[in-house]
């Protein structure tokens, strides 16, 4: 079993040091706009689709922009659904266009969440681990595997991100493996729940379409899943063996 290594004092003081600033950042911003954080928690707990998308296209030529940073907002606070956000950007801007936006956005939103939390969390989560030989187990398994897991966590759709974030940050994965998994893990689930979000709006006229994509989705994650499965299996098999794998 490897050593636990504790953050260095260096990390920590660019982690403080990005603490601040992204506090100065907020502040910044009620100060420049100051119903801008009731506005964005009114409509992120809205739920409604059609409010959300005349809100992003009253900002004319700025919509995109103004829709890119309610998602990052949105997926930021780690708690509050992007869902409605997505579907309004798929109604807004069209299908490919708004899940391209969306899945940017969601990702850039993920990865600052994991960072706060990350700060805030993982130092307590060290202690609470070191303390339990399982744990420590756990902890491990998630630094050597935490990208594929990460990946396949991410590539769920309709699946609470903010639990995903959550997780990610007291593990221990690498920063640059948790960004990437996001990566490219958020663009199927994203893709997928902005196409199935506006096809059900356009009911009507997308019923066909709508059909397929549930179908082809289905098939698509149950392969996974069962790769998934395997991979994992095979890794606690070489554990079994050699507990430093």
């Amino acid at each position: 079993m490897k050593e636990r290594k504790f953050s260095p004092s260096g990390e920590g003081l660019v982690q403080v040091i990005a603490g601040v600033l992204f506090a100065v950042l907020l502040i910044i911003i009620n100060i420049v706009d100051p119903i801008f954080y009731p506005t964005m928690w009114h409509l992120a707990t809205s739920g409604s689709m059609e409010e959300i998308a005349e809100y992003i296209q009253g900002y004319g030529p700025m919509a995109m922009v103004v829709s890119m940073l309610l998602d990052i907002f949105v997926n930021a606070v780690g708690f509050l659904p992007s869902i409605f956000i997505s579907t309004a950007n798929g109604l807004v801007f069209g299908m490919w266009p708004g899940i391209i936006i969306s899945w940017l956005a969601e990702t850039i939103g993920v990865v600052i969440s994991f960072y706060i939390m990350r700060y805030f969390l993982r130092d307590a989560a060290d202690k609470l681990i070191s303390k339990s030989t399982t744990l420590m187990k756990v902890d491990d398994f998630s630094g050597n595997n935490g990208f594929v897991v990460m990946l396949f966590a991410r590539s769920l759709p309709y699946f609470p991100s903010g639990v995903i974030t959550a997780l990610g940050a007291i593990s221990k994965i690498k920063p640059r493996d948790y960004i990437l998994a996001n990566l490219i893990g958020k663009f199927p689930s994203t893709a997928l729940e902005v196409a199935i979000g506006t096809d059900i709006v356009n009911f009507q006229e997308n019923m066909g379409r709508l059909g397929i994509i549930v179908v082809v989705a289905a098939i698509v994650y149950f392969i996974l899943w069962k790769v998934y499965k395997r991979y994992i299996n095979k890794r606690n098999a070489e554990r079994e063996h050699d507990p430093n794998a």
